[in-house]
Protein backbone atom coordinates (compact mmCIF):
# COMPACT_ATOMS: atom_id res chain seq x y z
CA UNK A 1 0.00 0.00 0.00
CA UNK A 2 1.04 3.46 -0.93
CA UNK A 3 -0.25 6.73 0.74
CA UNK A 4 0.09 10.09 -0.63
CA UNK A 5 0.19 13.08 1.67
CA UNK A 6 -1.20 16.23 0.01
CA UNK A 7 0.32 18.53 2.38
CA UNK A 8 2.76 21.77 1.29
CA UNK A 9 5.74 21.40 3.51
CA UNK A 10 7.36 24.39 3.08
CA UNK A 11 3.94 26.27 4.40
CA UNK A 12 3.17 24.00 6.70
CA UNK A 13 7.02 23.94 8.40
CA UNK A 14 6.62 27.91 8.18
CA UNK A 15 3.34 28.37 9.95
CA UNK A 16 2.64 25.64 12.06
CA UNK A 17 5.73 22.90 12.92
CA UNK A 18 6.13 23.56 16.62
CA UNK A 19 4.09 27.06 16.32
CA UNK A 20 0.16 26.38 16.43
CA UNK A 21 -1.79 23.19 15.96
CA UNK A 22 -3.85 22.12 12.66
CA UNK A 23 -6.15 20.15 11.13
CA UNK A 24 -5.19 19.20 7.70
CA UNK A 25 -8.74 18.24 6.13
CA UNK A 26 -8.43 15.18 3.13
CA UNK A 27 -4.51 15.44 3.38
CA UNK A 28 -4.46 11.83 2.51
CA UNK A 29 -7.61 10.96 -0.24
CA UNK A 30 -9.68 7.89 -0.32
CA UNK A 31 -7.89 6.90 3.22
CA UNK A 32 -7.67 3.08 3.69
CA UNK A 33 -6.90 1.41 6.99
CA UNK A 34 -3.43 -0.57 6.71
CA UNK A 35 -4.28 -2.47 9.70
CA UNK A 36 -7.82 -3.97 10.95
CA UNK A 37 -8.99 -3.88 14.76
CA UNK A 38 -8.53 -7.78 15.06
CA UNK A 39 -5.02 -7.43 14.16
CA UNK A 40 -4.73 -4.55 16.15
CA UNK A 41 -5.95 -6.29 19.27
CA UNK A 42 -3.54 -9.32 18.52
CA UNK A 43 -0.46 -7.61 18.49
CA UNK A 44 -1.78 -6.27 21.86
CA UNK A 45 -1.25 -9.96 22.75
CA UNK A 46 2.09 -10.32 22.04
CA UNK A 47 4.67 -9.85 24.90
CA UNK A 48 7.21 -8.01 23.06
CA UNK A 49 4.95 -5.13 22.02
CA UNK A 50 3.86 -2.25 24.20
CA UNK A 51 0.05 -1.54 24.51
CA UNK A 52 -2.61 -0.25 27.09
CA UNK A 53 -5.93 -0.26 27.44
CA UNK A 54 -8.04 2.77 28.69
CA UNK A 55 -11.33 2.77 30.08
CA UNK A 56 -13.40 5.32 31.18
CA UNK A 57 -16.34 3.86 33.03
CA UNK A 58 -18.92 5.89 35.15
CA UNK A 59 -16.64 8.80 35.38
CA UNK A 60 -13.48 6.30 36.99
CA UNK A 61 -11.02 6.30 34.35
CA UNK A 62 -8.26 2.86 34.50
CA UNK A 63 -5.81 1.89 32.73
CA UNK A 64 -3.95 -1.74 32.20
CA UNK A 65 -0.51 -2.34 30.00
CA UNK A 66 -0.46 -5.41 27.89
CA UNK A 67 -0.08 -7.93 26.74
CA UNK A 68 -3.72 -9.05 27.24
CA UNK A 69 -5.67 -11.96 26.72
CA UNK A 70 -8.79 -11.09 26.25
CA UNK A 71 -10.92 -8.09 25.41
CA UNK A 72 -14.63 -9.75 26.18
CA UNK A 73 -15.08 -7.87 29.20
CA UNK A 74 -14.56 -4.53 28.15
CA UNK A 75 -17.95 -3.66 26.79
CA UNK A 76 -19.33 -1.47 23.86
CA UNK A 77 -18.07 1.57 24.81
CA UNK A 78 -15.64 4.08 26.76
CA UNK A 79 -12.80 2.14 25.96
CA UNK A 80 -9.74 2.16 23.58
CA UNK A 81 -6.44 0.00 23.08
CA UNK A 82 -3.35 2.32 22.13
CA UNK A 83 -0.35 0.11 20.50
CA UNK A 84 2.89 1.32 20.52
CA UNK A 85 5.49 0.84 17.41
CA UNK A 86 2.92 -0.53 15.47
CA UNK A 87 5.50 0.25 12.53
CA UNK A 88 8.43 -1.92 13.89
CA UNK A 89 5.49 -5.00 13.82
CA UNK A 90 3.30 -4.84 10.78
CA UNK A 91 5.00 -3.96 7.49
CA UNK A 92 1.47 -2.53 6.11
CA UNK A 93 0.83 -0.31 9.25
CA UNK A 94 4.67 0.70 8.27
CA UNK A 95 3.92 2.28 4.98
CA UNK A 96 1.69 5.05 6.39
CA UNK A 97 4.99 6.30 8.03
CA UNK A 98 6.69 6.84 4.60
CA UNK A 99 5.04 10.22 3.69
CA UNK A 100 6.80 11.71 6.92
CA UNK A 101 10.67 10.64 5.68
CA UNK A 102 11.02 14.25 4.32
CA UNK A 103 11.32 15.81 8.50
CA UNK A 104 14.05 14.98 10.24
CA UNK A 105 14.33 11.04 11.11
CA UNK A 106 16.70 11.44 14.26
CA UNK A 107 13.64 12.98 16.04
CA UNK A 108 11.04 10.26 14.69
CA UNK A 109 9.68 8.01 17.44
CA UNK A 110 6.90 5.55 16.30
CA UNK A 111 3.62 5.26 14.75
CA UNK A 112 1.25 4.79 17.57
CA UNK A 113 -2.13 3.20 16.70
CA UNK A 114 -5.61 3.70 18.61
CA UNK A 115 -8.24 1.80 18.10
CA UNK A 116 -11.68 2.79 20.36
CA UNK A 117 -15.03 2.42 20.84
CA UNK A 118 -17.98 5.24 21.12
CA UNK A 119 -16.88 7.66 23.95
CA UNK A 120 -13.43 6.35 24.33
CA UNK A 121 -10.20 8.58 24.59
CA UNK A 122 -7.41 8.74 26.84
CA UNK A 123 -8.39 12.21 28.59
CA UNK A 124 -7.21 16.07 28.22
CA UNK A 125 -3.64 15.54 28.64
CA UNK A 126 -0.37 17.66 27.05
CA UNK A 127 2.21 15.38 24.69
CA UNK A 128 6.08 17.26 24.91
CA UNK A 129 6.30 16.25 21.22
CA UNK A 130 4.90 16.60 17.06
CA UNK A 131 2.39 14.31 16.68
CA UNK A 132 0.65 14.18 13.32
CA UNK A 133 -2.60 12.33 14.52
CA UNK A 134 -4.37 10.39 11.12
CA UNK A 135 -7.73 9.59 11.43
CA UNK A 136 -8.66 6.10 9.76
CA UNK A 137 -12.24 4.65 10.23
CA UNK A 138 -14.76 6.14 11.98
CA UNK A 139 -15.40 9.88 13.53
CA UNK A 140 -13.40 11.62 16.65
CA UNK A 141 -14.10 14.65 17.98
CA UNK A 142 -10.91 16.25 19.36
CA UNK A 143 -10.78 19.45 21.68
CA UNK A 144 -7.43 21.44 21.28
CA UNK A 145 -6.31 23.96 23.83
CA UNK A 146 -3.41 27.08 23.27
CA UNK A 147 -0.65 26.54 25.07
CA UNK A 148 -0.42 27.64 28.82
CA UNK A 149 2.71 26.62 31.09
CA UNK A 150 0.64 27.37 34.28
CA UNK A 151 -1.79 24.42 33.43
CA UNK A 152 -2.77 22.49 36.27
CA UNK A 153 -2.17 18.62 35.82
CA UNK A 154 -3.18 15.84 38.23
CA UNK A 155 -3.37 11.73 38.07
CA UNK A 156 -6.66 10.97 37.47
CA UNK A 157 -4.90 7.34 38.04
CA UNK A 158 -1.10 6.15 38.44
CA UNK A 159 -0.94 5.98 34.25
CA UNK A 160 -2.86 8.72 33.51
CA UNK A 161 -2.13 12.14 33.65
CA UNK A 162 -4.39 14.23 32.59
CA UNK A 163 -4.72 18.78 32.51
CA UNK A 164 -7.27 20.66 33.61
CA UNK A 165 -10.22 21.87 31.85
CA UNK A 166 -9.34 24.45 28.91
CA UNK A 167 -10.43 26.98 26.07
CA UNK A 168 -10.35 25.24 22.70
CA UNK A 169 -8.91 26.54 19.51
CA UNK A 170 -9.52 23.79 18.15
CA UNK A 171 -13.18 21.94 18.17
CA UNK A 172 -13.62 19.78 15.70
CA UNK A 173 -14.68 16.20 14.40
CA UNK A 174 -12.13 14.64 12.31
CA UNK A 175 -13.14 11.79 9.67
CA UNK A 176 -10.95 9.22 7.07
CA UNK A 177 -7.68 10.86 5.70
CA UNK A 178 -8.01 14.00 7.86
CA UNK A 179 -4.83 14.72 10.15
CA UNK A 180 -4.87 16.67 13.49
CA UNK A 181 -1.01 18.28 13.86
CA UNK A 182 -0.77 19.38 17.60
CA UNK A 183 2.82 20.60 18.69
CA UNK A 184 4.54 20.03 22.15
CA UNK A 185 2.69 21.74 24.88
CA UNK A 186 -0.95 21.66 23.64
CA UNK A 187 -3.66 20.38 25.78
CA UNK A 188 -6.04 18.52 23.47
CA UNK A 189 -8.81 15.60 24.15
CA UNK A 190 -10.26 13.30 21.44
CA UNK A 191 -13.21 11.28 22.29
CA UNK A 192 -14.64 8.68 20.14
CA UNK A 193 -17.91 9.39 18.02
CA UNK A 194 -18.48 6.07 16.91
CA UNK A 195 -15.93 3.15 16.40
CA UNK A 196 -12.87 4.34 14.96
CA UNK A 197 -9.16 3.89 14.28
CA UNK A 198 -6.19 6.57 15.18
CA UNK A 199 -2.73 6.78 13.75
CA UNK A 200 -0.57 8.84 15.29
CA UNK A 201 2.80 9.87 13.99
CA UNK A 202 5.08 10.78 16.91
CA UNK A 203 8.65 13.06 16.37
CA UNK A 204 10.17 13.31 19.94
CA UNK A 205 13.52 15.85 20.54
CA UNK A 206 15.81 14.83 23.22
CA UNK A 207 15.91 16.98 26.19
CA UNK A 208 18.90 18.92 27.79
CA UNK A 209 18.99 16.80 30.70
CA UNK A 210 19.02 13.67 28.36
CA UNK A 211 21.84 15.29 26.20
CA UNK A 212 24.07 15.93 29.15
CA UNK A 213 23.04 12.41 30.98
CA UNK A 214 23.68 10.34 27.63
CA UNK A 215 26.98 12.18 26.99
CA UNK A 216 28.27 12.27 30.66
CA UNK A 217 27.89 8.12 30.23
CA UNK A 218 29.84 7.86 26.87
CA UNK A 219 32.48 10.04 28.06
CA UNK A 220 32.36 7.71 30.88
CA UNK A 221 32.74 4.37 29.19
CA UNK A 222 35.28 5.63 26.45
CA UNK A 223 37.48 7.08 29.69
CA UNK A 224 37.87 10.63 28.01
CA UNK A 225 38.65 14.21 29.92
CA UNK A 226 40.32 12.61 32.26
CA UNK A 227 42.85 15.10 32.63
CA UNK A 228 42.38 17.23 36.46
CA UNK A 229 41.32 21.03 36.58
CA UNK A 230 44.89 23.02 37.38
CA UNK A 231 45.97 26.55 38.10
CA UNK A 232 49.41 27.35 37.37
CA UNK A 233 48.63 31.08 37.60
CA UNK A 234 47.11 30.56 41.46
CA UNK A 235 46.87 33.82 43.88
CA UNK A 236 45.88 34.20 46.89
CA UNK A 237 42.39 35.21 47.20
CA UNK A 238 41.16 37.54 49.91
CA UNK A 239 38.81 34.34 51.50
CA UNK A 240 40.06 31.45 51.06
CA UNK A 241 36.81 29.77 51.00
CA UNK A 242 35.45 31.58 47.87
CA UNK A 243 35.52 30.41 44.52
CA UNK A 244 36.43 32.43 42.08
CA UNK A 245 34.60 33.90 38.97
CA UNK A 246 37.70 32.79 36.67
CA UNK A 247 38.16 29.64 38.70
CA UNK A 248 34.13 28.96 37.58
CA UNK A 249 35.00 29.86 33.76
CA UNK A 250 37.35 27.59 33.63
CA UNK A 251 35.56 24.51 35.08
CA UNK A 252 32.62 25.01 32.61
CA UNK A 253 35.66 25.39 29.69
CA UNK A 254 36.79 21.73 30.67
CA UNK A 255 32.51 20.65 30.28
CA UNK A 256 32.57 22.38 27.09
CA UNK A 257 35.93 21.59 25.54
CA UNK A 258 34.37 17.85 25.89
CA UNK A 259 31.33 18.71 23.95
CA UNK A 260 33.49 20.86 21.38
CA UNK A 261 35.37 17.47 20.64
CA UNK A 262 33.75 16.79 16.83
CA UNK A 263 34.72 13.37 17.08
CA UNK A 264 33.96 12.24 20.69
CA UNK A 265 30.36 14.06 20.37
CA UNK A 266 28.98 13.06 17.47
CA UNK A 267 30.42 9.60 17.89
CA UNK A 268 28.35 9.83 21.09
CA UNK A 269 25.50 11.44 19.41
CA UNK A 270 25.57 9.28 16.25
CA UNK A 271 25.21 6.05 18.61
CA UNK A 272 22.67 7.53 21.15
CA UNK A 273 20.21 8.91 18.80
CA UNK A 274 19.79 5.42 16.56
CA UNK A 275 19.12 3.84 19.69
CA UNK A 276 15.25 2.77 19.42
CA UNK A 277 12.50 3.99 22.14
CA UNK A 278 11.14 1.29 21.35
CA UNK A 279 12.03 -2.90 20.85
CA UNK A 280 12.69 -3.50 17.06
CA UNK A 281 11.80 -6.92 15.03
CA UNK A 282 15.54 -7.99 15.03
CA UNK A 283 15.65 -11.62 14.80
CA UNK A 284 20.05 -12.29 14.86
CA UNK A 285 21.16 -15.17 12.41
CA UNK A 286 21.22 -18.62 13.61
CA UNK A 287 23.26 -20.33 12.19
CA UNK A 288 25.25 -17.23 10.77
CA UNK A 289 25.62 -16.48 7.51
CA UNK A 290 29.35 -17.01 5.74
CA UNK A 291 30.92 -14.18 3.63
CA UNK A 292 31.06 -16.93 0.32
CA UNK A 293 27.25 -17.61 1.42
CA UNK A 294 25.96 -14.10 1.82
CA UNK A 295 27.51 -13.23 -1.57
CA UNK A 296 25.86 -15.68 -3.51
CA UNK A 297 22.31 -15.45 -2.33
CA UNK A 298 22.95 -11.53 -3.00
CA UNK A 299 23.73 -11.98 -6.61
CA UNK A 300 19.80 -13.08 -7.00
CA UNK A 301 17.85 -12.20 -3.98
CA UNK A 302 16.97 -8.60 -2.43
CA UNK A 303 17.81 -7.58 0.46
CA UNK A 304 15.47 -6.30 3.58
CA UNK A 305 15.93 -3.31 5.99
CA UNK A 306 14.13 -4.50 9.31
CA UNK A 307 11.19 -2.13 9.68
CA UNK A 308 11.93 1.71 11.32
CA UNK A 309 15.37 0.72 12.48
CA UNK A 310 17.57 3.98 12.35
CA UNK A 311 20.19 5.29 10.10
CA UNK A 312 21.65 8.80 10.21
CA UNK A 313 24.77 10.45 8.80
CA UNK A 314 26.94 12.82 10.78
CA UNK A 315 29.37 15.03 8.99
CA UNK A 316 30.79 11.59 6.64
CA UNK A 317 30.02 9.25 9.61
CA UNK A 318 27.37 7.02 9.63
CA UNK A 319 25.27 4.98 12.58
CA UNK A 320 22.86 2.12 12.92
CA UNK A 321 21.21 0.81 15.85
CA UNK A 322 23.74 2.64 18.27
CA UNK A 323 27.36 1.73 16.41
CA UNK A 324 29.02 2.72 13.63
CA UNK A 325 28.16 1.54 10.11
CA UNK A 326 31.36 0.92 8.64
CA UNK A 327 30.55 0.48 4.75
CA UNK A 328 31.47 2.39 1.68
CA UNK A 329 29.60 6.07 2.10
CA UNK A 330 27.49 4.97 -1.42
CA UNK A 331 27.06 1.98 0.52
CA UNK A 332 25.85 3.81 3.52
CA UNK A 333 23.24 5.89 1.13
CA UNK A 334 21.87 3.04 -0.58
CA UNK A 335 21.33 1.24 2.72
CA UNK A 336 19.65 4.10 4.27
CA UNK A 337 17.72 5.29 1.71
CA UNK A 338 16.19 2.24 0.51
CA UNK A 339 13.79 -0.13 2.81
CA UNK A 340 14.71 -2.78 0.29
CA UNK A 341 18.45 -3.10 -1.95
CA UNK A 342 17.98 -5.20 -5.08
CA UNK A 343 21.10 -7.98 -6.41
CA UNK A 344 22.23 -5.51 -9.54
CA UNK A 345 22.68 -2.60 -7.07
CA UNK A 346 24.93 -5.12 -4.76
CA UNK A 347 27.09 -5.84 -7.85
CA UNK A 348 30.09 -3.08 -7.29
CA UNK A 349 30.55 -4.60 -3.71
CA UNK A 350 30.50 -8.31 -4.04
CA UNK A 351 33.90 -8.69 -4.56
CA UNK A 352 35.25 -6.24 -1.96
CA UNK A 353 36.21 -8.31 1.08
CA UNK A 354 36.08 -6.00 3.59
CA UNK A 355 32.88 -4.76 2.37
CA UNK A 356 31.25 -8.30 2.45
CA UNK A 357 33.02 -8.97 5.95
CA UNK A 358 31.02 -6.24 7.62
CA UNK A 359 28.00 -6.52 5.47
CA UNK A 360 27.72 -10.13 6.47
CA UNK A 361 28.11 -8.92 10.59
CA UNK A 362 25.24 -6.80 10.32
CA UNK A 363 23.35 -8.86 8.51
CA UNK A 364 23.66 -12.02 11.14
CA UNK A 365 23.03 -9.20 13.44
CA UNK A 366 19.97 -9.69 12.23
CA UNK A 367 19.99 -5.69 11.05
CA UNK A 368 18.91 -6.56 7.30
CA UNK A 369 17.19 -9.73 6.26
CA UNK A 370 16.52 -11.71 2.38
CA UNK A 371 13.50 -11.51 0.70
CA UNK A 372 12.57 -15.03 0.45
CA UNK A 373 13.01 -15.04 4.94
CA UNK A 374 10.91 -12.20 6.01
CA UNK A 375 10.56 -10.58 9.63
CA UNK A 376 9.77 -13.08 12.24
Amino acid sequence: MSYQLDIDWPHFLAHYWQKKPVVLRKAFKNFQDPITPDELAGLAMEQEIESRLVTNKQGKWDAKFGPFESYDHLGETNWSLLVQAVDHWHAEAATLVEPFRCLPQWIFDDLMISYATPKGGVGPHIDQYDVFIIQGMGKRRWRVGDIDPNYKQFCSHPALLHVEQFTPIIDEEITAGDILYIPPGFPHDGVCIDESLSYSVGFRSPTAQDLLSGFADYVLEHDAGKYHYANPDLQLAPEAITIQPHEISRLKEMMIELIQNEELFNNWFGCQITHSMHELNIVPVEPEYTTDEVADILSSESLHKVTSIRIVKIAENYFIHGEPLRLPASLCDLLAQHSIVEPEQFAGYLHKPEVMNELVQLINKGYWYFSDEGEE
